[in-house]
């Protein structure tokens, strides 16, 4: 019975472990910065934001940057420095998709 417990104990905390990894950012809502925040920084930054939206436990925003390329970008909630940015080039080369980390 005790092995039983053990081993349905282990489990759980392997599964839950699991479903946390997903997330990027890992901060309690007390110490996230509102939304304006985010939509004043986007502002400063020179991007036209289409949504804002929370993934993986980031902000994340949908928009366009001052060029007028397509981007994605994640912030760290508490911070609001650049988790991840995606941006796709509106030249015509191969692919024209492009990423950056950490870039504020």
């Amino acid at each position: 019975m005790r092995k039983t417990l053990t081993v349905l104990t282990l489990a759980a905390l392997m599964a839950a472990g699991a479903v946390r990894a997903d997330d990027d950012c890992v901060v309690p809502m007390t110490d996230w910065q509102p939304r304006e925040a985010v939509a004043r920084l986007a502002a400063e930054k020179g991007w036209t934001v289409r949504r804002i939206k929370i993934d993986d436990g980031c902000y994340e925003i949908v928009g366009t940057d001052a060029t007028g390329r397509r981007i994605e970008v994640k912030l760290h909630p508490g911070t609001l420095s650049v988790v991840e940015m995606e941006y796709e080039d509106n030249d015509e080369h191969e692919g024209g998709h492009g990423l950056k980390q950490g870039d504020d």
